[in-house]
């Protein structure tokens, strides 16, 4: 949500994906992460290819990367200028977790920006404290509540489990450790433990698996000293699982173990949609129940993509949108911005997962029917 330099254009109506979304009087939004980029600032104009110029209001925190705690803030307060994001926000309840761009562009505690010349504080650690403070300030998220992932229950048809693949994570590196490490940490060992623990104990018919990062995407982070390429998720290339990857086929095993069945999987990052069937019959990891990912984004952000898959859990593209080869970070008024919309039939006990363009058009349509094994 305003990435890359696309903020508010008032000549444009603004965000209005998310006047798209309140005309569908959703329940709950969920928001995937990147509320903010704060490492990104906002110019007054941007020239198009076309000659066309895209206007942007400009406030003086969006004008630099945001690394103060009024800065910080002032990235989400940027957000909230926009009618549509207010009339949104006054009628739908809003679930959020956070990712990179909340700090910076693929932060983990691996993060160097001593070269960086646009920023003033070089130690990342202080700047993530910062971001998480004020991300807590303006998130949904309940002052009590003690950590970013949480569950919330919605009665017996629904639990969204809300996942923090940020905080815990090890540092990005070519990711390809064969045995668990602190290397290999992404949802890290508490947040896991929990995870599994409640999966386990939910009586819901459908388990929303909110991830702020896809499952079998490749996304590459620079090279390393040896000249490996860095992976930012826990994919990392075809093969058996490796690095971050052991936590996924760990928590898969033990889903399978348990009889957890009934999960889908919602997540953004990557710049376009996507819908993905994970399947064990074509995976080098076997042991696990078949199930799917869904990906939409950006709200208003550049479109990139399609990213290659990992075989490493069998997942195959059922639908894709993205820009054609040789485009990348496409402004909004090319109309690849994305989002799902997710309904769950009360009496049949489906749940039906539709790809929707800015417009509200429905691009590609999915119904569940759950399993009781």
């Amino acid at each position: 949500m305003v990435g890359q330099g696309w903020g508010i254009n008032p000549g444009v109506g603004g965000i209005t994906i998310f006047e798209t979304m309140r005309r569908l009087e959703p329940h709950f939004f969920l928001h995937s992460g990147d509320t903010i980029y704060a490492d990104v600032p906002v110019p007054a104009e941007v020239s198009l290819p076309d000659g066309r110029v895209w206007k942007n209001v400009i406030t003086a925190e969006k004008s630099k990367v945001a690394e103060t705690l009024d800065e910080l803030r002032g990235a989400y307060r940027y957000n909230l200028l926009d009618e549509n994001v207010r009339r949104f926000s006054a009628q739908v309840a809003q679930i959020w977790q956070w990712d990179d761009h909340e700090v910076m562009n693929n932060w983990s505690p691996s993060k160097d920006i001593r070269e960086d010349s646009r920023y003033r504080e070089k130690d990342v650690q202080v700047l993530v404290q910062r971001a998480r403070q004020a991300f807590r300030e303006y998130a949904p998220l309940s002052p009590a509540a003690r950590s970013i992932y949480r569950k919330i229950a919605y009665g017996p048809l629904l639990d969204v489990f809300v996942l923090d693949m940020r905080s815990f994570r090890g540092p990005n590196t070519w990711n390809r450790q064969e045995a668990v490490s602190a290397e290999t940490a992404y949802l890290g060992s508490t947040q896991m433990e929990w995870l599994k623990r409640d999966l386990r104990a939910s009586k819901a018919v459908w388990k929303v698996m909110a991830a702020d990062m896809p499952l079998g995407l490749l996304a590459p982070d620079g090279k390393d000293e040896q000249g490996r390429t860095r992976f930012e998720a826990s994919a990392n290339g075809d093969g058996p699982p490796l690095g971050r990857e052991l936590e996924i086929a760990s928590l898969l095993r033990d889903m399978k173990r348990h009889n957890v069945r009934n999960t889908v999987w919602l997540t953004a990052d990557v710049h376009y949609t996507a819908a993905h069937r994970y399947h064990p019959e074509r995976a080098r990891f076997s042991d696990f129940l078949p199930f799917w990912e869904f990906v939409s984004g950006p709200l208003n952000a550049g479109t990139f993509g399609p990213a290659e898959l990992d075989n490493t859990f069998g997942p195959r593209v059922e639908y894709q949108k993205a820009p054609p080869a040789g485009r990348s970070n496409l402004c909004p008024l090319e109309g690849m911005q994305f989002f799902g919309d997710v309904r769950i039939d009360g009496k049949r006990k489906t749940l039906e997962v539709t790809l929707r363009d800015m417009t509200g058009a429905a691009l590609y349509s999915k119904t569940l029917v759950p399993e009781f094994g």
